[in-house]
């Protein structure tokens, strides 16, 4: 199978499994002019500038927004030295723009997204119609599919707009400078906008092309994506507005869309975990719907791989991350029969957990991470070896060449699978244990990589839908009928378990705690794991961190009835310096409320508004 480069305006490349001989693309996009929208190659083109802000991968150069543990970085799974990172908490002087260039300068961190931007909306509306003025002269299939994208890539935007401000404007077609009212109208309600995006996602999962060419969007990369965002907007109506219809009819299309993937044989799970993130061609690797492809012959590069290579600084995975791997006789730590699965200090958890964790995490502490859990996911089995020396340039800086899955069929399995546990719990088919047989399963199977198995890891027990009840993990959130917080049910429990272990610092895990109504997780004071690091023995493992100037420094937490009791280095208690590492003047985040949940609006935006005469309502509780 030969390699693909498909080059792009922005020096984006990118590549979709299942190639088989070498194309190169024009180096441009054209805009849909006068002249312009009566061939199928016109579209490709104008369509072309979506790739790299839709299907991000690693970003470039030294870009993050929407990368790996460059960008998806805040949530309970990372916790850092000093103050923790705090929700936004006062009303931003500008939160917007007019352009369809800013990936870079409009990524907010605390809702894992983009600013208030209707210039996406615009371009797919521009889109849509010119289809509709062409249509006389198209082909009908031409026609399908490219409406079929464009409906796709609007309803896209529009789900980020939605998660990230709820109730936003909706055009259903594009607008001139003289649409004064239409510019200036104010918030269409969240229910309305993603009625249309259902719609869209719809006419998408029936009309885009089943094959579109290796470089290109298809039929079942929409569907992959199609599953997470439905999945999103299902769950968030289950829990954040209780109306069973709507979640209903939500994660009925999440389900649809997954089936449509699950249901064609050309991918499966066949590689390790590894080679998903740190390969540097995904070409033949049968788990990925779509990737991006990274070649320093055509300065096309990134700098995550760098950030994983051991020498880079990180935050640091969290003890709350750690202990919820599962050990891989299947069982929680704390019923597994297993020896030292109790021992949470990171040479233990490598051998006795999921074989994800090891995969994840570098198997001894690393000063360079917060919490001296490092991750290491992000890059080969290769690139560390370097550690201590010079690193090749594929390891180091913003040169790094390896690709990234951007769909894949784990996530697909894992979002159709909680779809449909979820629509069992309002009156839907019941999961079965070939349904968790088809999905978790196969992804517990996953083959180990050489330098797993001589470490002795072992593949994850199957998951045996029996074996989940109440009593399964003591730890299950068993919810706050006062405060209104939603009781989880032990599968779906599992089920998110699953996704944490294997979405570790990609795109899914704030949105998932946003989705759940499940933001207090992030609360460092009632969940002091969100803040600590692994059990280590200081004056064994890190000496130097018992020298005269880490007096009045060092700290570690140890077990204290239902609490922790916190035991800080003088000078004379080196013996005694056993317990959870603390981060270096570790400070619990700002307290935050419901309303971090969604973001507000810029005060010159509202101003904009105002000074035309037209009103722009601010976000719910800000």
């Amino acid at each position: 199978m030969k390699k693909y480069i498909f080059a792009l305006l922005s020096a984006a490349t990118f590549i979709i499994s299942g190639c088989d001989s070498v194309l190169e693309r024009p180096v441009l996009t054209k805009p849909l002019d006068e002249t312009y929208g009566k061939t199928d190659t016109e579209y490709r083109l104008y369509v072309n500038e979506a790739y790299p802000v839709y299907f991000v991968g690693y970003n470039s150069s030294w870009g993050s927004a929407y990368a790996p543990l460059r960008g998806y970085n805040f949530s309970d799974d990372n916790a850092s030295s000093g103050k923790q990172t705090s929700f936004e908490n006062t009303i931003p002087t500008s939160r917007g723009s007019y352009n369809t260039s800013d990936l870079a300068n409009s990524w907010i961190t605390q809702y894992a997204a983009g600013n208030w931007n209707f210039a996406w909306v615009r371009k797919w509306n521009i889109m849509i119609d010119k289809l509709e003025q062409y249509k006389s002269v198209l082909e009908e299939e031409t026609y399908n599919h490219w409406m079929g994208v464009a409906r796709f890539l609007r309803g896209f935007e529009y789900c980020r707009l939605v998660e990230t401000f709820g109730d936003v404007p909706y055009y259903s077609k594009s607008i001139t400078d003289a649409d004064t009212d239409e510019m200036y109208k104010d918030r269409t309600p969240r229910n309305e906008v993603m009625g249309y995006v259902y719609e869209d996602f719809d006419f998408a999962l029936n009309n885009i092309r089943k094959n579109d060419g290796t470089q290109y969007l298809n039929r079942y990369i929409a569907a992959g994506f199609i599953s997470r965002l439905m999945l999103f907007e299902g769950t968030w109506q289950k829990y954040h507005k209780s109306d069973t219809e709507l979640a209903k009819k939500y994660l009925t299309q999440a389900k649809e869309a997954g089936e449509l993937v699950l249901g064609n044989n050309q991918w499966q799970i066949s590689s390790d975990f590894k080679s998903l993130f740190g390969s540097m061609d995904l070409s033949g690797n049968k788990e990925v719907l779509m990737y991006r492809h990274y070649d320093a012959g055509v300065s096309v590069t990134h700098c995550v791989a760098s950030y994983s290579n051991g020498a880079e600084s990180q935050g640091g995975a969290t003890l709350a991350l750690a202990k919820s791997f599962i050990c891989n006789d299947g069982k929680v730590y704390q019923n597994s029969s297993l020896a030292d699965a109790d021992n949470l200090d990171i040479e233990n958890m490598a051998k006795t957990r999921d074989p994800r964790f090891e995969a994840t995490f570098w198997d001894e502490p690393r000063i360079q991470a917060g919490t001296l859990l490092y991750s290491w996911k992000f890059i080969d089995r290769v690139g560390p070896t370097y550690f201590g020396g010079t690193y090749p340039a594929q390891y180091g800086s913003m040169t790094n060449t390896n690709d990234y899955p951007v769909m894949r069929l784990a996530e697909v399995m894992l979002n159709w699978l909680e779809a449909k546990a979820e629509l069992a719990l309002m009156g839907g088919e019941l999961v079965t244990q070939d349904d968790i047989d088809n999905t978790i399963n196969k992804i517990r199977d996953r083959p180990l990589d050489e330098t797993a198995i001589s470490k002795g890891l072992q593949k994850t027990r199957h998951m045996q839908l029996a074996e989940i009840t109440d009593n399964f993990d003591p730890a299950r959130d068993k919810g706050d009928l006062v405060a209104g917080d939603y009781a989880v049910d032990p599968l779906i429990w599992e089920i998110r378990r699953e996704r944490r272990m294997e979405f570790v610092y990609e795109h899914s895990r704030l949105l998932d705690l946003k989705r759940w109504k499940k933001l207090h997780y992030m609360n460092n004071k009632t969940y002091p794991d969100t803040m600590l690091g692994l059990w280590i023995d200081l004056k064994a493992e890190l000496p130097n961190y018992l020298e005269e100037d880490n007096i009045d420094i060092t700290t570690v937490a140890v077990p204290d009835g239902n609490g922790y009791k916190y035991i800080t280095y003088d000078g004379t208690n080196a013996d005694e310096m056993k317990g959870f590492y603390v981060p270096e003047a570790a400070e619990a985040r700002d307290d935050f409320s419901d309303r971090s949940y969604l973001a507000p609006v810029g005060e010159a935006q509202i101003n904009e508004y105002n000074a035309k005469g037209y009103k722009l309502t601010q976000t719910t509780l800000w």
